[in-house]
């Protein structure tokens, strides 16, 4: 909603000088637009901040904004992590003070539309902005006006890591007629639903990594997995590992299929797997696309190889199946899932 910023700003110094006044000024929720210089622009902001009973609720809760973080690196490694992932960035920008900042959050939090969709095309960073005064420049290196639009804000970051979309959240606010403030769910999920990555064909993806391996002389490590999966994220962290990923790398091109999110996932893990063994699961192909060896173990499919009897399938997949990698190399991999477990 569009209100002047002398209008905000008075808003701000009455509520600033009251709780002042009754000795609760560490407890003081802000405003969403900055206090600055009276000027006749007009700057989006939410219409009120929230009531006595949700500002008691909200300081009760854990800080949502990590004060001391390095914006710039979480961002980078959320950058990374989505484009292996063929998924994008949010970035709320906002802070620890700002009532409107823990009401989209939880939203966000509690919404079950909005948790599945951001559990699957999101990756999320919450910047702490300080007293406006931490992480302005890299917020305006996305194109990100703070200042003038208040925050919450939001920025949708692609692959590359450069800015998709920028969206004030005043205009997501759901119009309340029991007093409460908060956002409209589904205004929020219109909003992402518009930006998320287009969805992958898993047929494209496992040709072009066969002819990937075909061209380096590698195997295809094909592995399927999906957002709600617990296992899968493991087993997806220890591969990205860089002692981890440069071993594999001497042998394999690394290709994960999303079950849930690639157009023909289900299709290609029916393909491969001969029993419903559950995900994560995971083959070795050669680069024609046959089949060398498969997580499917003595007792079933390993998934994530934590026991001391899925890491020995494991360790034998790679000793069977390896070109490059050494004897000592299949050692290390197997110290590193050991060492995993404690």
């Amino acid at each position: 909603m569009s209100t002047p910023a002398r209008r905000s700003f008075f808003r701000c110094s009455i509520v600033a000088l009251t709780l002042m006044l009754a000795g609760a000024a560490s407890l003081a929720q802000p405003v969403a637009a900055p206090a600055q210089p009276v000027t006749d622009a007009a700057v989006a902001t939410p219409k009120d901040q929230p009531g006595e009973g949700q500002r008691a609720k909200a300081n009760k809760r854990p800080s949502i904004y990590d004060e001391t973080a390095d914006a710039k690196q979480q961002i980078a490694e959320a950058v990374a992590k989505a484009a292996k992932n063929n998924r994008r960035v949010l970035v709320q920008w906002g802070g620890n003070w700002c009532g409107w900042c823990i009401l989209l959050h939880d939203k966000m939090a509690s919404d079950s539309t909005l948790k599945k969709e951001l559990l699957y095309e999101y990756d999320v960073v919450l910047v702490d902005i300080g007293n406006w005064d931490k992480h302005m420049d890299l917020a305006q290196s996305y194109g990100a006006d703070l200042k003038g639009n208040g925050v919450p804000y939001l920025t949708v970051l692609g692959a590359d890591g450069k800015a998709i979309a920028n969206q004030e959240t005043g205009s997501l606010e759901a119009k309340q007629t029991d007093g409460q403030n908060g956002h409209d769910a589904a205004k929020v999920l219109s909003f992402l639903k518009k930006h998320e990555a287009a969805p992958h064909s898993a047929e494209e993806s496992l040709s072009q990594s066969l002819a990937k391996a075909k061209s380096e002389n590698k195997m295809v490590f094909l592995h399927f997995g999906a957002p709600w999966c617990g296992w899968c994220h493991p087993l997806e962290n220890w591969m990205a590992k860089p002692e981890v990923a440069d071993i594999l790398g001497k042998d394999f091109i690394d290709l994960k299929i999303d079950t849930d999110r690639d157009t023909g996932g289900k299709d290609a893990l029916k393909k491969y797997a001969k029993t419903d063994g559950g995900i994560p699961w995971f083959v070795f192909l050669s680069a024609d696309g046959a089949p060398i060896v498969t997580s499917d173990g003595p007792k079933g499919n390993v998934g994530f190889p934590a026991a001391p009897e899925e890491i020995e399938h494991f360790v034998s997949m790679l000793t069977n199946a390896k070109k490059s990698m050494t004897a000592e190399d299949v050692q290390t991999l197997k110290t590193s899932l050991e060492m995993g477990k404690k």
